[in-house]
């Protein structure tokens, strides 16, 4: 008989890798993220928060991105800070299916430590699918995939146009496998790495497929949970989701090429540690963009007297790349207020040296933040 899949193979789930092969990519990784984590740590509590927050909230987008499926990151921003406790302007409304994955992430990587269990992947899943629906199709919620869902193809592509990758164990093997993949991977005393460990529980998971949809978050999400282990830390300083996203395509082919291999997955490992040093040195290229925001928010928040819930979203929207300069009209319309508040809130941010007033005058008064430390003002 022609063995197709790895999973088909006699010697599976015994993965195995060649660690001289991947001792020196494992040690610039590590020494990488070593690097950024206590550079991080120099920074204030404030900072750090703000820096996490917006890791996190590209990790939830892009992770959803990877799936085709876009949710607004300022949905996604605002149901993170909620549950973190953190103060953040406007507060958008988020829906059911932006909570679920934030939940789930959370979940995945303040909680770390916590055993993985079935118990709690069945919670993630209906996080993500909270209706019983995936799109137009009923899927099976909270358990494993049912025998009657029939084979399950990893795919991607538009419909119509879709890409088969491989086929998942059946359903009648599920509980088995699941089995011994939580054993393994609540273990502890393989001495394995965790950044390894993290690659690894990413193509396990992947193979079994378990569930009839989300599959490849909640992998992504594993994985989170052995990079958090790795830097001993909940914080997110990286998104390993932002640049597999990046790099989708080459993830797919790896996935497919080994899916059709033996258990010998070095080359995958060796392509994961890559893509996430890549993923850190993408984190130091833009860190420098958002510790200056976390350092503004640090100093505003450390005010004595706190901004209104108008300022602090307009200023939140400023800061997240707001086009052209910020004048009372756009103001009321961005805030839903009068033209009357929009000018006063609009002169107490000066005037605290948030803002800063440009220097046309008369109906072309336009407003900039105050980004430099310098031009912000200290307050009495």
């Amino acid at each position: 008989m022609t063995m197709a899949y790895v999973h088909e193979r006699p010697d599976w789930p015994r993965l195995r890798w060649d660690d001289r092969a991947l001792a020196s990519a494992l040690a610039a990784v590590r020494h990488a993220q070593g690097l950024l984590v206590g550079r991080m740590q120099t920074f204030g509590l404030a900072a750090r928060d703000e820096a996490s927050l917006v890791m996190l909230t590209r990790d939830v987008v892009h992770s959803s991105a990877i799936e085709g499926e876009r949710l607004e990151a300022e949905e996604v921003r605002s149901s993170l800070a909620r549950r973190l406790g953190l103060e953040v302007a406007g507060l958008t409304p988020s829906g059911r299916d932006v909570d679920g994955v934030v939940e789930m992430m959370l979940d995945a990587t303040q909680n770390y430590e916590k055993p993985l269990t079935p118990d709690r992947l069945f919670g993630w899943h209906a996080g993500l699918f909270p209706t019983g629906w995936s799109g137009t199709k009923r899927i099976a919620v909270g358990r494993w995939r049912p025998i009657e869902a029939g084979a399950m193809r990893v795919v991607s592509g538009p419909i119509g146009r879709e890409r088969v990758h491989f086929e998942a164990p059946g359903a009648e093997r599920l509980d088995s496998e699941m089995a011994a993949f939580l054993a393994w991977f609540n273990s502890d005393g393989d001495g394995v790495d965790p950044v390894l460990r993290a690659g690894l529980a990413h193509f396990w998971f992947v193979t079994i497929h378990p569930f009839e949809d989300g599959n490849g978050r909640i992998a992504r999400a594993i994985a989170d949970m052995w990079l958090a282990r790795a830097d001993r830390s909940a914080r997110r300083y990286y998104s390993m989701s932002a640049q597999i996203e990046a790099e989708r395509k080459e993830y797919y082919l790896r996935l497919e090429s080994h899916q059709r291999g033996d258990v010998d997955i070095t080359a995958w490992l060796e392509w994961f540690l890559a893509c996430l040093g890549r993923a850190i040195t993408a984190a130091e290229e833009t860190s420098a963009a958002v510790l200056r925001r976390a350092r503004f928010w640090e100093r505003v928040h450390s005010a004595p007297i706190a901004l209104n819930q108008r300022q602090r979203g307009v200023v939140e929207r400023m800061l997240d790349g707001f086009e052209g300069h910020l004048n009372t009209s756009k103001y009321a319309k961005l805030a839903k207020c009068s033209a009357d508040t929009a000018l006063r809130d609009i002169r107490e941010l000066v005037e605290r040296g948030i803002l800063v007033r440009n220097t046309a005058g008369g109906r072309s008064t336009s407003y900039r933040l105050a980004l430099d430390d310098q031009s912000m003002q200290a307050e009495t």
